[in-house]
């Protein structure tokens, strides 16, 4: 780790703590050359590994303007899509996975979305599970009924 102040090559570790998200490490450094202090923040970083094989940086708008197209129309709001988005990265992210292929992303996706706007739900599955048939599309309405028996 590079000093801040005077880009000395070394530091050191004074104190180490798990951030309060749970998901990174504060570190407290000190650079033994100008002795001055400062604090990093070290997080896993997700990586999405597109079909082609092209590995890009995960984006957490990217899935929100995916879903965003699917919920055109709908009574869904910014900050619901907003929380959709916090929600699957924090799943992605609880996976232990720094390699996260696209299509799980798209399928993590589905379970928040399908609490969100059914109707959206069925727009982004149709493109995720490859319906192919209207009997797909059947089959999974009658899955969400189901669904939202069991909860009411």
């Amino acid at each position: 780790m590079h000093c801040p102040f005077c880009r000395h090559t070394d530091t050191r570790v004074l104190d180490s703590r798990v951030a309060e998200d749970g998901t990174s490490i504060r570190r407290r450094r000190q650079c033994p050359l100008c002795e001055r202090r400062f604090t990093t923040l070290e997080q896993m970083q997700l990586v999405v590994v597109k079909r082609s094989g092209v590995v890009e940086p995960f984006s957490r708008e990217k899935v929100i303007t995916g879903v965003a197209k699917a919920c055109k129309g709908r009574p869904v709001s910014e900050s619901d899509l907003a929380r959709l988005g916090q929600r699957v990265e924090e799943t992605l992210r609880a996976s232990g996975q720094a390699e996260i292929p696209a299509d799980e992303v798209g399928l993590t996706i589905l379970g928040p979305l399908s609490e969100l706007d059914p109707v959206a739900y069925l727009r982004f599955a149709s493109v995720y599970k490859h319906y192919d048939t209207v009997e797909d599309f059947e089959t999974e309405i009658d899955n969400l009924r189901r669904a939202a028996l069991v909860t009411n």
